[in-house]
């Protein structure tokens, strides 16, 4: 009988509980967060977007700002443990190449990297050991971004995150259209398992003709022990998991966020179509369903934060709208959230989350 799951090994990296925890922004994933998953044997992830807090001195350099408050953020980690912590940097973001040099010069263990494929992310972190994670949604995205590392700086990803449509927040590869559809439909195509085999059919060429090791971490929807165990049968070396940890003491978020997940039921769930360019998964709120009957919030732009954005035509300013949600003023605020955030019930600690998956996810294994 087994009694304990498979670590995650990535490269020379070991994550003792296969688990990493998604790099939630803005403020969601802090150093606080990620070092209590570290510390509990999983992978702590910091969310690189939106660290720095509204201040007239931020504004006035916000490159640097954005870089100091990462700096920091990643230092408190390391200060807080040494075990597995890393950093989500969106491609949307301004600033990409500077959080991922940042990120580098400050020896985190691995950088996940969506919100687009990070082609490029390579490039940035050329002469470092470490470990560069993708977002891909697809096994088609997952082959360019295979074929385009290899010819360009010959090299593959350590790992492969595969997110599904089942994620909270934005969600790349997938139209708005598809996202309600898929809210809509009773009996729902399993795409994360659809994408997940094909992708580690794809994987496992690789490894035998290049004698590599790409580990494939699912993501997205991702909820319990008996999810975990699922996608481990599968052949994943490890899990994503973002929506849960966000009700847990050590979330950096103000206590109204916490209790949006805990109070939320299934018809809260709202689709947007994100100033970032796609469509994302949220909690409805007063706000929004201001936003959905096509009211255009003015602003000035403090950010600067995402190349995709344009605030003379986009109808709210994201990041405000995430800065006031983690900061609790929940009526002018975007909460994003996973699909399965109805069966939150309760706020625990990060130890008894993990402790509580992991005892699942073994009796599921252990399961004829």
């Amino acid at each position: 009988m087994k009694k304990k799951i498979d670590p995650l090994i990535i490269g020379d990296l070991c994550i003792e509980v296969p688990i990493i925890q998604g790099g939630m922004g803005v403020r969601i994933s802090t150093s606080q967060l990620a070092a209590a998953v570290a510390n509990c044997g999983a992978a702590g992830t910091i969310a690189s977007v939106g660290l720095a807090p509204d201040t007239a001195e931020n504004r006035a350099d916000v490159p640097k700002s954005c870089r100091e408050h990462l700096q920091k953020e990643i230092r408190r980690a390391r200060e807080l443990s040494d075990r597995a912590v890393g950093v989500n940097i969106m491609v949307a973001l301004s600033n990409y190449e500077d959080m991922v040099r940042t990120t580098v010069k400050e020896d985190a263990d691995y950088i996940i990297s969506g919100a687009g494929l990070p082609i490029s992310l390579p490039e940035f972190a050329e002469g470092s050991s470490i470990k560069l994670i993708p977002i891909v949604a697809s096994a088609r995205g997952a082959q360019l971004l295979l074929k385009t590392w290899k010819r360009r700086y010959n090299r593959f990803p350590d790992a492969l995150v595969v997110e599904g449509p089942l994620a909270g927040g934005h969600v790349a590869g997938y139209s708005l259209e598809k996202l309600q559809s898929l809210k809509n439909e009773m009996n729902v195509e399993p795409l994360l398992e659809i994408s997940v085999r094909d992708i580690l059919k794809l994987v496992a060429e690789y490894e035998k003709d290049y004698g590599i090791s790409i580990p494939v971490i699912p993501a997205g929807g991702i909820f319990d022990g008996k999810d975990v165990a699922k996608f481990l049968k599968m052949g994943a070396k490890g899990v994503q998991i973002g929506t849960r940890f966000v009700a847990t003491f050590e979330c950096s978020a103000a206590d109204e966020f916490k209790q949006m997940y805990v109070n939320a039921n299934e018809d809260d769930i709202v689709f947007i179509q994100s100033p970032v360019g796609m469509p994302a998964r949220t909690i409805r709120t007063k706000f929004l369903d201001e936003i959905l009957r096509g009211e255009r919030k003015g602003f000035t732009c403090n950010y600067q934060c995402l190349r995709t954005c344009n605030p003379a035509t986009v109808q709210y300013c994201i990041a405000k709208a995430l800065i006031d949600a983690v900061e609790g003023d929940i009526d002018n605020a975007v909460v994003f959230a996973g699909t399965n955030v109805s069966k939150v019930k309760k706020i625990v600690s990060v130890k008894e989350l993990i402790d509580e998956i992991v005892t699942d996810t073994v009796e599921e294994l252990n399961k004829e």
